[in-house]
């Protein structure tokens, strides 16, 4: 629980009434790796603080050489399949266990309870939203104005881990080209 209360922390500051409420709605799942644990048409009803681990968030296609993987979450992040946990709707996609992964998670309804209970819930809510919001931004920035060779760059160099947690072929996606065109990336770098 420290690692959630220190990442919420940076953004304000929790009273321990607040605090108390907030987190005796969480709960703690353990997701085995390479484990879907959201599939596509499901409704996403929990919000996940990542303790530890990596998740993809891919489109499942009817050949697994032609899935899309357009976002990976790792330890210390927030990740949710948001739009579907927002609207209460089918999800679009699927999240992925990439590693043997533990949430911290809370469900649509307790974090209702949250927002309507605590002095903090809105903040943190509208904060953590912006938070996913802007990854989401940076991503379709760099998918428009970096070639694939900056957005692999850019990539290790803000998550050097990417290379020994996530297969290649999920991180040739990712960056929207083949596994051959990655290839020819990794040989000229």
């Amino acid at each position: 629980m420290q690692q959630i209360k220190t990442y919420l922390e940076q953004i304000a500051t929790i009273s321990d009434a607040d605090w108390a409420f907030f987190t005796s709605k969480l709960k703690r799942r353990v997701i085995p790796k390479k484990n879907i644990f959201l599939k596509l048409h499901d409704i996403e009803d929990h919000i996940s603080f990542i303790e530890s681990g990596v998740v993809r968030l891919f489109i499942p296609k009817e050949n697994p050489e032609k899935e899309i993987t357009f976002g990976f979450s790792f330890t210390d992040q927030f990740v949710s399949a948001y739009d579907s946990f927002l609207t209460q709707s089918p999800s679009a996609y699927e999240l992925q266990a990439l590693t043997d992964t533990t949430l911290l998670s809370m469900s649509y309804a307790d974090l209702q309870d949250v927002y309507k209970n605590t002095q903090i819930g809105n903040l943190i809510g509208r904060l953590t939203a912006e938070r996913l919001f802007l990854i989401k931004s940076r991503r379709e920035q760099h998918l428009l104005n970096l070639t694939a060779e900056e957005r692999y760059l850019k990539l290790f160099k803000e998550r050097p881990e990417l290379l020994k947690e996530v297969p290649l072929k999920y991180i040739s996606s990712y960056i929207g080209v083949t596994p051959q065109a990655l290839s020819r990336i990794r040989k000229r770098i």
